[in-house]
């Protein structure tokens, strides 16, 4: 799966925020902390939920396993929901 083309990535302080361009059917921004824009992050390029998730491990170390696959498995139900990634 990767983030779809028709959404940008912005921080701004510690806010990140995916932006539909044009061509989203989307219409609106969507606003997330660090764990969300380390899973947008992931996105960029080609990836697995196994993969996000082993990737959140390493940046938030010592974080319950459970929770970042709760967090992750949300995150990507919720992108998905309004076409923001391909798989």
């Amino acid at each position: 799966m990767k983030l779809s083309p028709n959404f940008l990535i912005h921080v701004q302080d510690d806010e990140h925020l995916l932006i539909p361009v044009s061509d989203a059917k989307f219409s609106g921004v969507v606003r997330g902390n660090k764990t969300f824009g380390a899973i947008i992050s992931c996105l960029k390029d080609e990836t697995t939920e196994e993969g996000i998730v082993e990737s959140l491990k390493a940046q938030f170390e010592g974080a319950d396993e459970e929770v970042i696959k709760a967090d992750v498995a949300k995150a990507l139900s919720e992108l998905r929901k309004i076409e923001a990634i391909t798989d």
